[in-house]
């Protein structure tokens, strides 16, 4: 029986042959992810709207993995999202690259995404790409 904070079976499955490098997408359950993560291995979380949130899936894999960079898409329009404080907290202080809304799409289809991760996130930009870091 596992003891860790992570216990859904798929998410452990793909996050054990996941390396340095490799890259996380946790995203808002507006994020189209069917269409916007190319080969990425993809698991949908959502529950009913707002369950899990976005930060409660970040917390989750904090548990498990090591995480050395992360990105999130910039609303464009000179506004912070609440969220990214709630990212960066979570991070233990680590900036968070932003990127534009399109730019963000092509790096979540990129050869690196291993692994794209639907929630039932309300909030907008509420999506996150984490680079994994070294054990």
């Amino acid at each position: 029986m596992l003891t860790g904070n992570c216990i859904h079976p798929e998410l452990m499955r793909v996050l054990s042959l996941l390396g340095h490098g490799d890259k996380i997408l946790i995203a808002d359950g507006n994020y189209p992810l069917a269409s916007k993560t190319g080969d990425a291995e993809k698991v949908w979380l959502g529950l009913k709207p707002g369950i899990p949130t976005t930060t409660a899936v970040l917390e989750t894999l904090l548990s498990v993995i090591n995480i050395e960079k992360a990105e999130v898409m910039d609303p464009g329009d000179g506004t912070e999202p609440e969220i990214f404080g709630e990212f960066t907290k979570l991070l233990g202080g680590m900036d968070l690259g932003r990127l534009g809304r399109f730019e963000f799409y092509d790096v979540c289809g990129e050869k690196t995404l291993r692994l794209a991760i639907s929630t039932g996130e309300k909030r907008t930009f509420a999506n996150i790409l984490v680079t994994v870091g070294c054990a």
